[in-house]
Order: structure tokens, then C-alpha cells, then sequence
């Protein structure tokens, strides 16, 4: 209930930013507190931790969108409202992965001032072994020459969790923030190898002391450009399921207002689908040429 106190929608609605710090907090007590108590399983533990600290901000943002939807607002401006939404969920999830990848990236350090260095790179493997192994499956995948075809498989993937983040926010209520947080686990380590392995070759061209900061900073651009469209399809999406979930609870079946929530979920469902076309358009045609 403590970290559940620190925030509510009609806050972070007006400072979305703080959810950045929020969404740090609750990543960096889970992934201790799994450190703690879960050792063995530390890396899945920290993920059901920061979801469960999340969850009750979901359910009541998502909660207090259904209600919008009753007041007499044309769909711009319903539009308008559920982005307010967005922006807070998308300032949480970016406060998540810069959790993990600080963590990441820090975390040995930080116990090699308690503990030998080699049990401290022990437990930050194991404690992100799952998003590593799932990054090792992802890059063993056949890659194509053909820009075209790995535009539609990187659609295809990406439009995969879309449907997911649906089903699970219409079924749970609040459940793709699973999935979000998942994902920001994922990315944060994702970035923070391309980090580790951009200093490495900074370093042999260059000594100065902010080659790991260069690195580091170019290695969150390089998500941000394509990522941030591609999280913020997943939430579109994942607000337009809890939005259908809360109309059916409510029973508001054959109503106006339930034909409302279902033709402003389609808008949403439909308005993510093109988020994801042009994420994967960036990450195949502009992402490798600047990067």
C-alpha cells in the first residue's frame, strides 16, 4: 500500500513526468527485494514485483478513461483525454527500463564495494538471465537481405504483442503491464550490451573519460528513435482492451454507451496498428543508416 499511495491518475495526469521517477522506484524495490528474498529467482521475481506495484495504477487510470467515456466529448476530444493517459504510462515504462539498464550496467560495481567482484557478476547474471536468453534466441533468428521482408517480420513480431497487450488488458483489467515491463527489461539489457560493447571500441580509439557516456547515450537514442513508437502502439492497445474490459463489468451491453467505448476502442486498436507500421518502417530504413 505504500508504493501504491505515492500516485493516483488525476496527479499523474497533471505532472506525467513524475511517473519517470515512479516507475524507477517501483523497478529498483522489486529487483532488490527479489535480490533479497528470491535469489534463485531473482530475474522473473523482480518482473511480478514491479507489475504488482503497478497494477493499481493501472486499474484506476484505465478506470477513470471508461468514465470519460460517458461524459458527452466528441471523439477528438476523447482523444485528447486518453493521451494524457498514454503519457503517463509511457513515462512509466521509460522510468522501468532506465531502472533496469542502470542496474544493469551498475550493479556490479555497486556490490563489488560489499562482495568479491566475481560473486557480484554472479548474482547481476543471474539476476537478468531470462531478458539475456531471450536476446540470444532473438539474435540466433535468420536474418534476411531483403529490407522489405524484415520490415514485415518486424511488423509481425511487433503486432504480435499488440494483440497480446489487448487480450491481456481485457482480460486482466490491467495486464499489459506484464508485458510492458517484460519488454522494458528486455530493451534495457538489449541497450545496455550495446552499450558495454560500444565503450569497448570506443576505448581503443579513444581515452577519453566520456567515451562510456557517448556510449551510453547513444545507446538509449538508438532505442528512442523506433522503441518509443513501438511502446507507445502496446499502450494504445493496451488501453483500448481495459477500456472494453471495465464497459463489460459495468454491463453496458446494447447501450450508447457501449457503442461508444467500442467505436473509440477500434479507433485506438486501428491508431496503434499504424504506430507499429512506422516504428518498423524507422527500424528498417533509418535506424541502420544512422546508426
Amino acid at each position: 500500500m505504500v508504493l501504491e499511495s505515492l500516485i493516483n491518475p488525476f496527479k499523474a495526469e497533471r505532472h506525467p513526468w513524475e511517473m519517470f521517477f515512479i516507475g524507477f522506484l517501483y523497478s529498483s524495490v522489486a529487483i532488490f527485494l527479489a535480490l533479497w528474498i528470491f535469489k534463485g529467482h531473482a530475474s522473473l521475481v523482480a518482473i511480478f514485483l514491479t507489475v504488482l506495484a503497478c497494477v493499481p495504477f493501472m486499474i484506476n487510470t484505465i478506470r477513470l478513461e471508461q468514465y470519460k467515456e460517458t461524459e458527452k466529448l466528441d471523439e477528438m476530444s476523447l482523444l485528447i483525454e486518453h493521451s494524457k493517459a498514454l503519457l503517463s504510462f509511457m513515462f512509466l515504462f521509460i522510468g522501468i527500463l532506465f531502472s533496469y539498464l542502470n542496474w544493469y550496467l551498475f550493479l556490479p560495481q555497486v556490490l563489488s564495494c560489499l562482495i568479491s567482484p566475481g560473486v557480484a557478476q554472479n548474482i547481476t547474471k543471474n539476476l537478468f538471465s531470462i531478458q539475456t536468453n531471450t536476446l540470444l534466441e532473438i539474435n540466433t533468428r535468420t536474418i534476411t537481405a531483403s529490407r522489405f521482408l524484415t520490415f514485415t517480420e518486424i511488423f509481425l513480431n511487433n503486432f504480435k504483442v499488440l494483440v497480446f497487450s489487448l487480450l491481456f488488458s481485457f482480460i486482466y483489467g490491467a495486464g499489459a503491464i506484464f508485458i510492458l515491463t517484460w519488454n522494458a527489461s528486455v530493451i534495457a539489457v538489449a541497450i545496455g550490451n550495446w552499450v558495454k560493447t560500444k565503450t569497448a571500441m570506443l576505448l581503443t580509439h579513444n581515452t577519453s573519460n566520456i567515451s562510456y557516456l557517448s556510449a551510453y547515450m547513444l545507446g538509449n537514442l538508438r532505442f528512442a528513435i523506433h522503441g518509443t513508437i513501438e511502446i507507445l502502439a502496446y499502450f494504445v492497445g493496451g488501453l483500448a482492451g481495459g477500456l472494453i474490459s471495465v464497459a463489460i463489468i459495468n454491463h453496458t451491453f446494447g447501450t450508447k454507451s457501449f457503442e461508444k467505448v467500442i467505436f473509440d476502442a477500434t479507433n485506438l486498436i486501428l491508431i496503434a496498428v499504424l504506430l507499429l507500421v512506422v516504428a518498423a518502417l524507422v527500424e528498417v530504413f533509418i535506424i541502420p543508416v544512422v546508426f
